[in-house]
């Protein structure tokens, strides 16, 4: 099924009508969301996140045939963290316009799969704003930061899994989904979890092996760079094992878990300033009455070139 303009804007309607204060937007500051999402922190989980994404064929082939990730890595990157930080911590009418302004570009990205895999067909028509891949694009985004923040901090009781799931089903409504379909809760959403990652319709394509390679900095003639190789192992570390094998990523368990243990010890012990996320930060700021941070300014230029540093392009 694809999110149509007039599903989405149905769907928006409902985040308006339970938007208690237009200039908070979608979460704001009382939501465990904001809390979650707003540090640095989860961008360890980029790798394992953009890869389950990789991993489901229409998705793959939409990115292999539409995308300029190649490129124009870092301008990617940008462009769909502006929008996604939009739709996350902006107010309520700057969400929803970033909302419109993806499903227009997405209504522009649709083809067929050249080859078959996992379970499709060779032939099977794919779109950027089809209802089950947008489902599965949103649930890796909310499984991989719940999965940092465990890295990070420690076990997360069920009752805070539970309001973070459901909080940011009001961003899955911003792409069309429909509630019907989005979990009430973290068992719903590990289960849904589960059983796509035991099926076949998660398999992962050869576009798909060939653009994590870039990702990881191992695409092209140049050596791989060391934030590649970094990136690499802890992407290894954090994907289920057989997608990891599917992927043929390279890993180092032992060191990978050493310095993944030794990492989280440092970053908790980090003040505030140096690790919120810079949309967060303004918010809070924009909410407080004050101009935009500078840190946070220099933080989110130094953040977009590691797109640049871990591919070596």
């Amino acid at each position: 099924m694809i999110v149509t303009r007039d599903a989405l804007e149905t769907s928006l309607a409902a985040v308006r009508a339970g938007a208690h204060d237009p200039r908070v937007g979608i979460l704001g500051p009382g939501t465990v969301a904001w809390r979650i999402g707003g540090d640095l922190g989860l961008f360890l989980g980029g790798g394992r996140a953009a890869l389950l994404q990789l991993a489901h064929p229409m998705v793959a082939y939409a990115i292999d045939q539409h995308s300029r990730t190649r490129d124009d890595v870092v301008g990617r990157f940008r462009r769909t963290f502006r929008h996604v930080f939009a739709m996350l911590f902006g107010e309520l009418d700057e969400a929803l316009a970033a909302a419109r302004r993806v499903h227009t570009i997405h209504m522009r990205i649709h083809g067929t799969l050249p080859t078959a895999v996992g379970g499709y067909a060779a032939g099977t028509p794919y779109h950027a704003n089809d209802v089950g891949a947008l489902r599965w694009v949103h649930a890796t985004l909310v499984d991989t930061a719940l999965l940092v923040r465990e890295r990070l901090d420690g076990p997360v009781s069920l009752t805070v899994k539970d309001r973070y799931v459901v909080e940011l089903n009001r961003f899955a409504m911003l792409f069309g989904i429909p509630e019907a379909l989005l979990p009430d809760g973290y068992l719903a959403h590990a289960s849904y979890m589960s059983d796509m990652l035991a099926g076949d319709r998660i398999a992962v394509a050869p576009c798909a092996r060939e653009m994590a390679r870039f990702l990881i900095g191992r695409g092209g003639a140049t050596k791989q760079p060391v934030l590649g190789r970094i990136t690499e192992a802890i992407t290894h570390a954090l994907l289920p094992a057989h997608l990891a094998t599917q992927f043929e990523l390279r890993g180092a368990p032992v060191a990978t878990q050493v310095g993944l243990a030794a990492f989280a010890t440092m970053y908790r012990r980090l003040p505030r300033v140096v690790t919120v996320l810079p949309a967060h930060s303004a918010a809070r700021r924009r909410l407080a009455g004050h101009a935009p941070s500078r840190l946070a300014a220099w933080t989110e230029r130094r953040l977009f070139g590691l797109a640049h540093r871990a591919t070596g392009t």
